[in-house]
């Protein structure tokens, strides 16, 4: 395992909130995605388009936050429980694999193990215990 981060779930106010913790935590916003730059980003609500889809801050000691907005459209709905995932980076697809396994046995699956248009192998699920997931091998890179 590489590395374990944490995952912010917010509802529409990612990008303000990012910013706030970067002004208390020092640091970069390394990433930002806004959800206009997905594939199939034109059959959304044009409202909804420029929220973020991603967007990490790498703190001045290293810590890395991530964090989304939910989206209305897709009914979804911020709850104790579902604004903050726990995110694996793994060291290869069959870590991931071994590792969604167990942690999703007796859970559920919110999205199954698949590549993604990002360069990633990626997972997300719920444990037993009500804890969320996100499972993440990134591909290398051709220099």
């Amino acid at each position: 395992m590489q590395a374990m981060t944490t995952y912010f779930n917010f509802m529409g106010n990612t990008e303000e909130a990012m910013n706030f913790y970067k002004t208390v935590f020092g640091g970069e916003i390394t990433s930002l995605s806004r959800f206009s730059d997905t594939p199939g980003s034109e059959k959304m609500p044009a409202n909804e388009r420029s929220k973020i889809m991603h967007m990490s801050l790498t703190t001045k000691s290293g810590a890395v936050l991530m964090g989304t907005d939910f989206l209305e459209s897709m009914e979804q709905k911020l709850v104790l429980g579902n604004n903050i995932h726990l995110v694996i980076n793994t060291d290869s697809e069959q870590e991931l694999e071994q590792l969604f396994e167990t942690l999703s046995t007796d859970g559920k699956v919110e999205m199954p193990v698949n590549k993604t248009f990002w360069g990633a192998y990626f997972g997300m699920c719920e444990d037993r215990f009500g804890i969320k997931w996100m499972l993440n091998y990134n591909y290398p890179q051709n220099s």
